[in-house]
């Protein structure tokens, strides 16, 4: 894919930009709304939930705390959630590309995977403003966290592409992706702190590959905390072996993929 990405980067570039345009195609303020969007929710999540519902963060005495808690949670599986989904189906809404047009076949998953960090790269900066604004920026910890995205959202892309590429032949697959990524967002702690679990809970959560990773944000953004790197040793061992079997399943059946589309 890297390779494709390289020599087609014309073509990987031109098709980001059309589909960063057509979602905002027609719209009176046009791209800004890329911005508009994403503030207004990080408003809501840090003045709604904290001043007016006052929801607190246990053992934190921050008024804001459980605001810039939930933000920093649900950004990073929104760029999680957002690739994963658009993965499984991606094929299918470029079936008349993939049959007619002549390029990598590879390079559709590497625009849904340019396009999700382009939607994250905007929201982050939103989100750092509002950090700065109210005096909570936590450091030079936020660049910790970008080989941290780098890794989720390549295991986002792995499972995606496999996904996908399952989905074409077996349609029920997005169907039940889509039930399962809305139960797994809860059993990922983002509105609510492990803190408040019991110890067994706790265990059955750690199973959950994201919590870790939503966790490392979430310390990173309240408490300026690095991320310890030896806890994700498992995750890139898990998302190499995701890439490397979405890899090998999309080429050995990339053939019967384009006659059953």
């Amino acid at each position: 894919m890297a390779k494709a990405m390289w020599q087609y980067r014309a073509f990987l570039l031109g098709m980001v930009k059309r589909e960063f345009e057509g979602r905002y195609l027609n719209s009176l303020f046009g791209s800004l709304w890329a911005f508009v969007a994403p503030l207004t929710m990080i408003f809501i999540y840090t003045v709604v939930f904290s001043q007016v519902m006052r929801a607190r963060l246990p053992g934190v005495d921050d008024t804001l705390a459980y605001g810039l808690y939930l933000c920093a949670g649900i950004l990073p599986w929104n760029a999680f959630a957002e690739l994963l989904l658009r993965c499984q189906t991606l094929f299918l809404e470029h079936a008349n590309l993939l049959k007619k047009a002549s390029f990598p076949r590879s390079i559709l998953p590497a625009v849904v995977f340019v396009s999700a960090a382009l939607n994250f790269a905007i929201t982050c900066f939103v989100f750092v403003l509002v950090l700065l604004a109210f005096r909570r920026f936590p450091g030079t910890a936020l660049v910790a966290l970008l080989p941290l995205f780098l890794l989720q959202q390549l295991f986002a892309l792995g499972l995606g592409v496999l996904l996908g590429v399952l989905n074409v032949f077996f349609r029920d697959v997005a169907q039940i992706v889509g039930v399962v990524v809305q139960f797994w967002f809860w059993f990922t702690p983002i509105v609510y702190s492990l803190a408040i679990l019991p110890a067994s809970a706790r265990r059955l959560f750690a199973l959950n590959p994201m919590v870790s990773v939503v966790t490392a944000y979430q310390e990173a953004v309240l408490h300026g905390t690095w991320p310890d790197w030896s806890r994700f040793a498992p995750h890139a061992v898990g998302t190499a072996a995701v890439l490397g079997l979405a890899v090998f399943t999309f080429h050995r059946l990339s053939g019967e993929l384009v006659d059953e589309l």
